[in-house]
């Protein structure tokens, strides 16, 4: 179990360890973010004193790797298993620019979206900074781009998440450029609006799923709070702070969202707008009805689109239940 007496120093920045010399707290968070040690008996360049100060004061809670799978197309998958016993899972993608982890940022999900496989066993709880820095540091490899897509809704930790986005981009750490942090939300209308005042440009990538509030309710009950015409007044708002371009996600699902008159109303919301879109074949989950649609009907859907900055998305992952809405949160 966690010790909560203590704080997770992962979750720290530098000028918030209460350590002197200043210069000290630059060596401990380089030691965590930079070269990975899992003890603070590692940080060989302190006293043993100092070291023995750490591990009073502070906790260095990771997580626990209790399996990796592995998928033909490379991807990979970790099972983590946190202090407090939830567990949580971790993409690994590999592609001709580098790698990217695609990050759970809750343990379970409380949206409730009709084909993810996220909110499965319900909502636990929130994760912590620390715990999605651990996440992305303790992989197994140096990431070039940070996805917040696993399990969880970002915007609905929003503290943590900005946090975390902060920490893995800090100058002493790793740092990442947030430019290369793409952040993904169902649709979290509050939570979009603070993070274009918080001044970290990531890509925001919004979960659409369908261009009418009819169907988009049907799937994402967020919907019902935050309809579509709120959504893209947010979205609008978020472009004109950043001057980021929005990346919009469409899941297409055989006979609910993927018929030609879809498509053409999908192009009428976004024609002229600062997007992306990304087209994503459904992905088969275990207890949910939906299937992609065949061949002929998405390449059908997409030759609606012409004109507008439109990407099929590759699918990875799918063998391993790794690929967009499978990552799950576990019980055991």
């Amino acid at each position: 179990m966690q010790d909560d007496k203590k704080l997770n120093i992962l979750s720290l920045f530098p000028e918030e360890m209460d350590l002197s010399p200043a210069y000290r707290r630059k060596q401990v968070f380089s030691w965590l973010h930079q070269h990975t040690v899992q003890s603070f008996d590692e940080m060989t360049n302190l006293s043993k004193a100092l070291r023995a100060e750490l591990a009073e004061r502070y906790a260095l809670d990771l997580p626990r790797e209790t399996e990796r799978q592995a998928s033909a197309d490379g991807t990979q998958k970790i099972l983590w298993r946190l202090t407090d016993g939830e567990m949580v899972e971790t993409a690994l993608m590999r592609y001709k620019h580098g790698v990217s982890v695609c990050l759970s940022t809750q343990a379970g999900c409380r949206m409730g979206c009709a084909f993810c496989a996220s909110g499965a066993h319900g909502f636990s709880r929130d994760l912590s900074a620390g715990e999605m820095v651990s996440q992305a540091l303790y992989c197994g490899e140096s990431v070039n781009h940070v996805v917040l897509m696993g399990t969880g809704e970002p915007l609905d930790n929003f503290e943590q998440t900005v946090r975390f986005i902060r920490l893995i981009s800090h100058p002493e750490g790793r740092g990442l450029s947030p430019r290369h942090i793409s952040l993904s939300t169902c649709g979290n209308v509050p939570g979009i609006l603070k993070l274009a005042d918080s001044g970290l440009p990531v890509t925001l990538s919004v979960s659409l799923h369908a261009p009418d509030d009819e169907t988009r309710s049907r799937l994402m009950p967020m919907n019902r709070k935050y309809p579509i015409s709120m959504l893209m007044e947010a979205c609008g708002k978020y472009f004109m702070k950043t001057g980021r371009r929005i990346s919009y996600e469409y899941v297409i699902i055989n006979g609910l969202n993927d018929s030609p008159g879809h498509a053409r109303r999908l192009k009428a919301l976004l024609r002229g707008k600062p997007a992306h879109i990304n087209i994503i074949p459904c992905n088969p989950v275990a207890g949910k009805p939906f299937a992609p649609p065949g061949a002929d009907a998405a390449r059908r859907f997409m030759r609606e689109l012409d004109g507008l900055r439109v990407t099929a998305r590759r699918t990875l992952g799918s063998d391993i239940d790794a690929a967009c809405g499978q990552l799950r949160s576990r019980k055991c």
